[in-house]
């Protein structure tokens, strides 16, 4: 069987009460009525800010099922707009209003944190760096440095003054959303340790439905989130080598090593079948890696069939 037909590249489902169609990077969102959301987690993989032509077989199913063991396992900190997890793609629950801010938070200084420090700033939205910090290093307490959620282009650093001044978010609910944020990196953090991973950094986002405050979205997957292996950090600290990272870094790596970078002018290139079944088992180990749990590959003989199937059922036991 080909890639493409062990994969979900697209879905164009017709629902009853259906009201609206998202098509993000990865994921379709179909709302259903103005009070209920399915998210179908895709097999589309992005990089640099491009879908790559080619899905990875299981990734949607890799990615739905660690957020839905995340959301399980915080949902004592905070409200989450889960509902049901009807299929191993496929999760439906409230639509929320979403609040127009991501709450990235940062336990090291790695990515985008490193690379405006490197540059000699000290201040990142908001957030004064402490002096003396190399690449990867712990901070003393998380930090908390939001973003706006763009609806085109690229999100943009924001300070918490600048999202209460300008009206984004309220300061009662800003505050609240801060105090949800670091418990749940606080938990996502235990977590880890548990598997031999370090959490370094990630994203929340919310949403509010009659005044009430939910945790939305996907959380703690590798596809929002860096982990870094627990295991020699601190050696590799000391003697200067590169973090083992668990993420989808090596996806970046190989686009990189065959010319491309997203840049204007590149030309996206060829994913043969065996570099798409290699990303496909990293993911798988990802999942493992993450939740502890072995993987169990799901029916995909008739995988749309099944996806639709399993969300109209889930459908009729809401109406």
């Amino acid at each position: 069987m080909s890639v493409e037909n062990r994969s979900i590249q697209q879905t164009n489902f017709k629902f009853e009460g259906q009201s609206n169609f998202y098509k993000g990077k990865v994921r379709d969102v179909y709302t259903i009525n103005d009070k209920h959301m399915v998210m179908l987690t895709s097999d589309r993989i992005s990089a640099f800010d491009h879908v790559l032509p080619r899905p990875i077989p299981y990734k949607g199913q890799v990615l739905n099922q660690i957020a839905a063991q995340f959301l399980e396992a915080t949902k004592d900190i905070v409200p989450n707009w889960v509902l049901e997890v009807p299929d191993p793609n496929v999760t439906v629950g409230l639509k929320c209003d979403t609040f127009p801010v991501e709450m990235v938070i940062r336990g090291y200084l790695t990515g985008h944190a490193w690379r405006t420090y490197k540059s000699g700033k000290r201040l990142l939205c908001g957030v004064t760096l402490p002096e003396g910090m190399k690449e990867h290093d712990r901070f003393p307490e998380p930090i908390i440095t939001p973003t706006t959620k763009a609806t085109v282009g690229h999100d943009e650093d924001i300070s918490r003054e600048e999202i209460i001044a300008q009206g984004l978010v309220s300061e009662e609910d800003y505050t609240q959303l801060e105090k949800y944020s670091l418990a749940l990196f606080k938990r996502g953090t235990e977590i880890a340790k548990e598997r031999g991973l370090i959490l370094v950094d990630t994203k929340y986002e919310f949403g509010h439905v009659d005044g009430k405050i939910y945790l939305i979205d996907e959380i703690h997957t590798p596809d929002s989130s860096r982990y870094f292996y627990l295991d020699g950090y601190e050696e590799r600290q000391a003697s200067g080598e590169k973090q083992k990272q668990l993420s989808k870094e090596f996806v970046r790596e190989w686009l990189m090593a065959n010319g491309f970078q997203g840049k204007e002018g590149q030309e996206m290139p060829h994913m043969p079948d065996d570099f798409v079944d290699s990303v496909s088992e990293r993911y798988i180990e990802l999942y493992e890696k993450i939740t502890g749990k072995a993987f169990h590959k799901a029916d995909i003989s008739q995988l749309t069939a099944r996806v639709e199937r399993n969300i109209k059922t889930a459908l009729s036991r809401l109406a």
